[in-house]
């Protein structure tokens, strides 16, 4: 069994599984592992919710205590009666049942004829108290002040050795049942009933009655005397008193399983119950299961979303990743481009500033001019050849130079030796003030290098 219930779980899970057994007393491992997973596996609210439940308090599921009762399907073909078995023969026993049912029906009209007709007729003074208290209580009050009223007058009457009441409405009892699937054991209780204190303290008050009740149902009860107590009984249609009824999820439906009337012992009590609960535990094997289904697919659902989301998120951070990609690339091209542009632009820039240059150089003189001066440029690997006028300027060089149309944007002139800068300088000189021969070798040397 625990190796089935602990199959498919974490560590974890299989850990807090063993924490609830421990903690609760449940030995049930797949009821631990049903419990847990209604409360997400927060082991502190599952407990807490059990220990709510074993001290009759109403759980978080429980309804608004003054709803209406939910309708409880009464399953004849399976439900298992029982009745009182004071008389002598089963005939004896029988006419005794009609005869029960019968006297609270009709003692049940005659209160409700009494109430409308007190709404109509100002009541006299000499009414007697409990013509008020039959009045009084067909009047709803607060449903959980009349369960715990009931628990409060049953101690006072007969202490408090019973079964743990549920202190709750019946509302709150059925929705506890049916959310935790357990079976709910409703008692209705009437003073003026035969054997009742007997019934109360003798079988209710019974050690062995006390462990069954606790351990295997969640146990309501009240007075149908009282405003809750009355409408429970009109719900499940009670003969005669005590009553008793069992109530367990069937078909997704709280169904009434067992009916019992009377006074049975404590021993006919055990038996009767015991073989209702084996009867009818197969329905809560069934809704455990289907609840285990439901949690499985939805858990596999919750795995396959979240791997969907994760590959979603995986997909968008790599087309996030291909998007920032594709921008940088554009914006290198465009930033590519556009020093392309600036390059191509500064070309066109020098060579039409070389082209405007040309119209800046004077005319080259004769070779036999005796006022030339023969000069040999060296431009990198290549020498040039150039005739000037003694009286033209290192300016008129320079510009002779640029329009060369591999000459260097930015340069300077020198000679070869001594090595002199002759431009830029700060002052224009002719070639004679620069102390230039006819004869002249000159080199030029690119700044940009």
């Amino acid at each position: 069994m625990a190796d089935f219930a602990l199959n498919g779980f974490s560590s974890d899970q299989t850990e807090k599984i063993l924490q609830f057994q421990d903690l609760t007393g449940i030995e049930d491992l797949s009821i631990c592992r049903d419990v847990l997973q209604r409360h997400n596996w927060n082991l502190e609210v599952a407990v807490q919710e059990q220990l709510n439940l074993y001290e009759g308090r109403p759980s978080m599921y429980a309804q608004d205590s003054r709803s209406r009762p939910p309708q409880v399907v009464d399953d004849s073909s399976s439900r298992i009666y029982f009745h009182y078995s004071g008389s002598p023969n089963g005939r004896g026993s029988y006419l005794w049942y009609i005869f029960s049912f019968c006297y609270e029906r009709v003692i049940s009209i005659l209160q409700l004829l009494l109430s409308i007709f007190r709404r109509n007729v100002r009541p006299e003074k000499n009414f007697t108290t409990k013509t008020n208290m039959l009045i009084a209580f067909q009047v709803s009050s607060d449903p959980v002040e009349d369960v715990i009223s009931f628990i409060r007058s049953y101690e006072e009457a007969y202490g408090n050795s019973h079964p743990v009441f549920y202190q709750g409405s019946y509302s709150q009892a059925l929705s506890d049942a049916k959310q935790e699937l357990r079976f709910l054991l409703v008692y209705l209780h009437k003073d003026e009933a035969q054997n009742i204190d007997q019934w109360c303290r003798n079988t209710l008050g019974n050690l062995q009655i006390i462990q069954y009740i606790n351990i295997h149902t969640l146990f309501w009860a009240c007075n149908v005397q009282s405003g809750e107590g009355y409408k429970v009984a009109e719900a499940l249609k009670s003969g005669s008193y005590p009553f008793l009824a069992v109530i367990v999820l069937k078909d997704n439906k709280m169904t009434v399983v067992g009916r019992m009337e009377g006074t049975p012992s404590p021993s006919e009590l055990i038996f009767r119950l015991q073989t209702i609960i084996d009867h009818n535990e197969i329905n809560l094997i069934q809704a455990r299961q289907e609840r285990a289904e439901r949690s499985a697919a939805q858990s596999l659902r919750q795995q396959q979303d979240q791997a969907y989301e994760e590959s979603l998120r995986a997909d968008q951070e790599k087309d996030r990743r291909r998007e920032e990609e594709r921008r940088a690339r554009e914006e290198q091209e465009a930033r590519e481009k556009e020093q392309l542009n600036a390059q191509e632009m500064e070309i066109q820039r020098i060579r039409r500033e070389k082209e405007l240059t040309v119209c800046k150089v004077p005319l080259e003189p004769e070779p036999t001019n005796p006022n030339a001066c023969h000069l040999q440029i060296k431009l990198g690997e290549r020498t040039m050849k150039r005739r000037f006028l003694m009286s033209d300027t290192l300016e008129d060089v320079y510009h002779w130079i640029f329009s060369q149309p591999d000459s260097p944007v930015s340069f300077e002139i020198t000679t070869s030796f001594p090595k002199r800068i002759l431009y830029p300088c700060r002052e224009i000189l002719t070639l004679l003030d620069a102390g230039l021969t006819h004869r002249e070798v000159l080199h030029v040397n690119d700044l940009d290098d």
